[in-house]
């Protein structure tokens, strides 16, 4: 329920989409997600990157390339209740100077806010470690190996107001191996996620997926 899904234009290589990548840790997503934007012309381009905490190891890869990208921290003076909303004001703040078109989560680690939600849904994109529905949360490889199930993988959705509820968009498989910690499982599907959602982002902004 709530705001209703707006996708984003249909963007193409001369005029591609302008994205915003938000990460919380060392950023393996971003980088393979600007490898990707690299190799040949694409509908999308990185225009901004913005971290959950200044010392966010992630925003090098940014940084290297001439992206602004800087850490955002939660602000202190306010209740928890709206430390979050303000903090997402000062992300919304960045995103609309950029120009942003398009908000991709990749290892953001903090639950949106509706209020956010609401004004990028339909151009808010997240992968989850896991074959989404099943396993969603802050823990997948931890459930997946206590559940002892042979098929994991990652998904790349939509996000809603819920956690990890949006509409999918695609999957990738993984197998799991009878030797598997969380640390090697984890490693293996972020493979899979580093090609399936750069794949992802470019359908999605050359006016490839409908709802």
């Amino acid at each position: 329920m709530g705001a209703p899904f707006v996708l984003p234009r249909a963007a193409s290589l001369e005029d591609p989409l302008r994205i915003a990548v938000l990460i919380s840790g060392g950023g393996s997503g971003l980088d393979a997600l600007l490898r990707f934007q690299s190799e040949v012309p694409r509908c999308h381009r990185t225009v901004l990157v913005l971290a959950d905490r200044e010392d966010a190891a992630g925003i090098h890869h940014g940084l290297s390339r001439g992206i602004h990208s800087k850490g955002i921290s939660i602000p202190d003076g306010f209740p928890k209740s709206e430390s979050r909303i303000e903090h997402e004001r000062l992300i919304q703040d960045e995103l609309e100077s950029s120009g942003t078109e398009l908000v991709v989560l990749s290892g953001y680690m903090r639950i949106l806010t509706p209020w956010f939600v609401g004004k990028w849904k339909g151009r808010l994109v997240n992968i989850h470690p896991s074959l989404l529905p099943d396993f969603p949360g802050p823990h997948p490889h931890r459930e997946v190996l206590s559940d002892g199930v042979s098929i994991t993988g990652c998904t790349v959705h939509l996000v809603d107001e819920g956690v990890d509820s949006g509409p999918i968009l695609a999957q990738s498989t993984v197998p799991v191996f009878p030797d598997d910690d969380e640390s090697s499982l984890q490693e293996r599907v972020k493979k899979a996620e580093h090609v399936l959602y750069p794949e992802i982002l470019e359908l999605l902004c050359s006016g490839g997926v409908s709802l």
